[in-house]
């Protein structure tokens, strides 16, 4: 704990707790109260502080005689009016992230994406996503050929495209336009996904935009429809007398 830090210590701790259960050094459970607080030197209040942020959040859940579990085999939800990538979604719900590649090709007859990336041939990155090594969702990742050739070269089992397109390619993403709807999944996606065939799955489908309003990426995923969800936070507009 940094206490010359202007972090608040509950914050600094309910940071560290999710860490380590991303990390998988909490199973099951997380310590006790008495021993986060001589582990780290800080008061009852402020390990109450930070169990109850993390309950909230849902990664935590109390059992009465018991003691703090970690929730398992929770629903992801993400929110409509941020754009954070699958990992940061994950990670956020205090779980691991995982990705498994399940194709990198060039490809020519998919209309709609030629027609958004104005190309007659796209680079297609298709994986497998998972939350604590649960299956969750399907991506694939439609680009122009130069670009799709330069994210396949790294490691796509463990690397977060987005952060390889903004740190490593120095591309900008700037704005998204998205579009959400149910799809009857195919019988190959169904099996990766442990559905059965023929289910209808959450179908995201995502044009990702840089500066000046150029296409990035055309992007659609396939999400479990019992594991994940999309939230939107709205307000009533104010109305005259």
């Amino acid at each position: 704990m940094n206490f010359e830090s202007p972090i608040p210590l509950h914050i600094q701790l309910k940071d560290f707790i999710k860490n380590e259960i991303v990390e998988g050094n909490f199973v099951e459970k997380i310590p006790s109260e008495r021993e986060l607080m001589e582990r780290f030197s800080v008061s009852r209040s402020t390990v109450r502080e930070s169990v109850n942020h993390l309950v909230q959040e849902g990664v935590l859940q109390k059992i009465h005689g018991k003691g703090t579990f970690i929730t398992t085999n929770k629903a992801l939800h993400d929110w409509l009016n941020t754009l954070n990538s699958f990992t940061e979604t994950v990670r956020q719900m205090g779980m691991k992230p995982g990705a498994k590649l399940l194709s990198a090709e060039t490809i020519r007859d998919f209309d709609y994406g030629n027609k958004v990336l104005q190309q007659s041939e796209l680079f297609m990155i298709a994986r497998l996503r998972t939350a604590n090594q649960i299956p969750i969702a399907i991506e694939r990742h439609y680009y122009t050929p130069q670009l799709g050739q330069e994210i396949a070269r790294y490691n796509l089992d463990e690397a977060t495209i987005y952060d390889l397109i903004e740190n490593e390619l120095n591309i900008a993403i700037v704005e998204a336009e998205q579009t959400i709807r149910c799809r009857e999944i195919s019988k190959d996606d169904a099996q990766h996904l442990q559905l059965t065939p023929h289910t209808n799955a959450l179908c995201v489908e995502r044009v990702l935009l840089g500066r000046n309003g150029q296409v990035i990426e055309y992007y659609e995923s396939l999400f479990h429809p019992e594991l994940y969800s999309l939230k939107l936070k709205t307000k009533r507009a104010m109305r005259g007398n």
